[in-house]
């Protein structure tokens, strides 16, 4: 699941990832992502930190502590390039905290690490 509020980004992440065999849903804010994330359980969330409505931070923390999705891996991916907000990730409970601008296929390393599949 992809919850990104730039459309161009969610195409480009869609393509790449159906190309590579998965299904993949997605949400243009942190509210209708939250309660897309509830509904459906998906395998895994790519999440943005700076959304309308509800902030990435406040999605991963609502998620992660709640028994019922704790175990959903959550990668933010975000153009928030500090260390601090960093920390934040990871502190309300992303799994990873990936900039955008990271040109060395990071995050699809990372997807395939979650979903248990080698990189291809």
């Amino acid at each position: 699941m992809i919850i990104e509020d730039y459309v161009n980004i969610v195409e480009i992440l869609t393509i790449r990832l159906e190309s590579m065999g998965y299904r993949v849903l997605s949400a243009r804010d942190g509210q209708e992502g939250l309660q897309m994330a509830r509904e459906y359980q998906p395998d895994l969330i790519i999440l943005d930190v700076l959304l309308p409505k509800m902030s990435g931070f406040k999605v991963s923390r609502l998620l992660k502590f709640d028994q019922r999705y704790q175990d959903i891996p959550i990668i933010m991916l975000t153009s928030r390039e500090t260390k601090r907000h960093q920390q934040i990730g990871l502190e309300t409970g992303a799994d990873a905290y990936v900039y955008k601008s990271d040109q060395k296929g990071t995050l699809l390393k990372l997807i395939n690490k979650y979903m248990n599949k080698t990189v291809s």
